[in-house]
């Protein structure tokens, strides 16, 4: 899925991790990668200087490492997490920079 970088798919993201109870938070502060995850309070600081594009990569960058009950969710939300979860670059991004990093 191709996600375009628009102030409704922030919302949409923001939606999401509302449903999946987590608490985003934009606030200022030293993250070296543009974001923290506080799991035990179901936390998620981003950085508040980043720009749209910034926000948006962080939040779906954060997605695979949270724990997200899928019957909790709505059916649109259901079907939006599938299909950010179903994106070749964002469930195997990591996975290629290993295999590269073991040749």
């Amino acid at each position: 899925m191709n996600l375009k970088y628009t102030p409704n798919a922030l919302k949409k993201l923001e939606q999401l991790f509302e449903e999946a109870r987590y608490v985003i938070r934009f606030e200022k502060g030293n993250f070296n990668s543009g974001y923290c995850v506080l799991e035990h309070k179901r936390v998620v600081v981003v950085n508040k200087f980043l720009n749209l594009e910034g926000r948006i990569n962080a939040l779906i960058e954060i997605l695979p490492s949270i724990n997200i009950i899928e019957s909790e969710l709505s059916g649109e939300m259901l079907k939006f997490y599938k299909q950010l979860s179903g994106d070749s670059s964002f469930s195997d991004e990591n996975k290629s920079v290993q295999t590269q990093m073991d040749l």
